[in-house]
């Protein structure tokens, strides 16, 4: 250290007063000159640009996710009318069975399939069943209302259902102004007053349940019935 440097040192160390001291000179100012407000704007616009398109790439974003569709299976699907989707004249429709035998041919003048319950709707209706056991089973009506898969007929307006003889049996006959067919199981029934007729027996009712596979055949309401005697053979 210089003899100058340790005697003011000292001279610090003692309280004395320093004299003689140089001391250096202050930093000037950096120089602002006095910009037009044009450039100032174009100074903010460069400092801030980056930022102001970082908030518009984020508003961009998200106006995209909440205004992106949805997959179809997020919809909500509108429900069906009831209205038909197809519409047949003339028609004749047949199902088999897996062994390829006929099982029910059903025609009539017009068919009706509404899409929303899986129904048809014909006029005019003809149906032939084929049984297991071979019986056949026709039936016509004004109207019938059917299932997606013809399982299921409801016939109105004159409905009449005839049970062909088979195996040594006689035809038996069923009308009403409805009657509920189910072909599948062999079913027939009615709420509604019904006349059923086998050779010379007639019973009227005011409803009844026919089961052919069980061979039974239930009547409700009121029954009146007519047993004719047999016919002898004449000698």
């Amino acid at each position: 250290m210089a003899a100058a440097d340790e005697s003011i040192v000292e001279a610090l160390a003692e309280g004395a007063p320093v004299t003689g001291l140089a001391l250096a000179p202050p930093m000037p100012r950096p120089y602002a000159p006095n910009l037009p407000w044009s450039s100032r704007l174009l100074n903010a616009l460069t400092t801030y640009l980056p930022v102001l398109l970082m908030a518009v790439l984020a508003l961009g974003t998200w106006w995209l996710v909440k205004n992106t569709p949805t997959q179809d299976n997020d919809r909500v699907l509108a429900p069906l009318r009831h209205e038909p989707d197809y519409t047949m004249t003339d028609f004749l429709v047949q199902r088999y069975a897996p062994d390829g035998s006929l099982r029910v041919q059903l025609e009539g003048d017009t068919l009706r399939h509404y899409p929303d319950t899986d129904t048809v709707e014909i006029d005019k209706p003809r149906i032939r069943s084929t049984g297991r056991d071979g019986r056949v089973t026709t039936a016509t009506a004004q109207h019938a209302l059917s299932n997606g898969d013809g399982s299921e007929v409801q016939l109105s307006g004159g409905a009449y259902v005839v049970r062909e003889a088979y195996a040594g049996e006689q035809a038996i006959e069923f009308r009403g102004e409805f009657l509920h067919a189910f072909l599948a199981t062999e079913r027939v029934r009615s709420h509604l007053p019904v006349v059923v007729t086998q050779g010379d027996t007639e019973v009227r009712a005011g409803g009844m349940e026919y089961d052919n596979l069980a061979h039974t055949l239930d009547f409700k309401g009121r029954v009146r019935a007519v047993f004719l005697p047999a016919r002898r053979s004449t000698p």
